[in-house]
């Protein structure tokens, strides 16, 4: 079926009002695009600074909006007359049930990541190139191989993967790295993440991959906040892996120290232009040796020891 996306400029103030009139009139189901909530998401959300560009501000610039959306038949074009009568600023798109199911899966495919990886959609097959097959389910959580700052640490860990290695992934998101390197060989791999969804998300993607918890395992918590969280993760990590951000990686750097092996490398990114240089000194003024500094897209990552 053909649905009608009716989307309604509305002042903030208005919104509750301008809902009550439309559910009157017919409608529901009504997506709100607000800007303050998008400006009290980022102040409780920190962490997600970063990956916030200018375009991104400027679509909720002043702006709130109400979506709904409609049968494309009588019932819902009767619908529609009252809105617009209503609101004739009113701008309105077709869009397909099959639309908000599938439609999304079109802009996954499988992704080329260094020398020996590609990461695969769940529902795609994998090209018959040698490559190693990472397969995952994208999903909400940040890590699906596309962004330049996961494809550079996939890349950088490549040859640090051996069997033996342990893994610590900090800010796992979706799994993506400690996966990754457990296919290239590493023996088992801790997850931490503070989104309390994350350990589902990871385990989930491990075992698409056929990775147990024998060798996968995945916790929700705050790394800087909670020292009980780092006692438990403990000692003795080979390789610690950060794709997080410039404010979490920067007081990071005087912590990690304590989760790693001798002769460990700690790899870290999710670090935008601006911010590598006090990201490198910080990493250089808690001790560590910068191998390798790689960027991409205008985002930056670290090989440390």
């Amino acid at each position: 079926m053909r649905y009608i996306e009716v989307t309604v400029n509305t002042p903030a103030e208005e919104i509750d009002l301008r809902c009550e009139r439309m559910t009157a009139m017919g409608a529901g189901g009504f997506v709100i695009e607000n800007e303050e909530d998008f400006k009290e998401f980022l102040e409780h959300n920190h962490q997600y600074w970063d990956y916030v560009d200018e375009e991104l501000e400027n679509k909720f610039l002043g702006v709130s909006r109400i979506k709904c959306y409609l049968t494309d038949d009588e019932d819902g074009l009767a619908v529609l007359r009252q809105i617009r009568a209503a609101y004739p600023e009113l701008t309105t798109a077709f869009v397909e049930d099959s639309d908000w199911e599938n439609n999304w899966r079109e802009y996954y495919k499988p992704i080329e990541v260094g020398e020996k990886l590609v990461v695969v959609p769940e529902w795609e097959e994998a090209p018959d190139d040698g490559r190693v097959p990472l397969r995952l389910d994208p999903g909400l959580i940040f890590g699906t191989g596309s962004h330049a700052t996961t494809r550079m640490c996939l890349a950088a860990l490549e040859k640090f993967c051996a069997p033996g290695v342990r893994v610590l992934d900090l800010g796992c998101g979706s799994g993506i790295l400690g996966i990754g390197a457990l296919l290239l060989g590493c023996e088992r791999c801790l997850g931490v993440d503070i989104d309390p969804k994350a350990p589902d998300v990871v385990m989930s993607n491990a075992a698409l991959n056929n990775i147990g918890p024998d060798r996968m395992t995945a916790w929700a918590g705050d790394i800087l906040g909670d020292a009980g969280l780092r006692v438990r993760i403990g000692g003795g990590w080979q390789l610690v892996l950060a794709n997080i951000v410039a404010d979490v990686i920067i007081p990071l750097s005087a912590q990690v120290r304590q989760f790693m092996a001798p002769e460990a490398i700690f790899i870290c990114s999710g670090i935008i232009e601006n911010r590598w240089p006090e990201t490198e000194a910080a990493l250089k003024a808690n001790g560590f040796e910068i191998l390798d500094h790689r960027s991409e897209e205008e985002w930056h990552c670290f090989v440390c020891s």
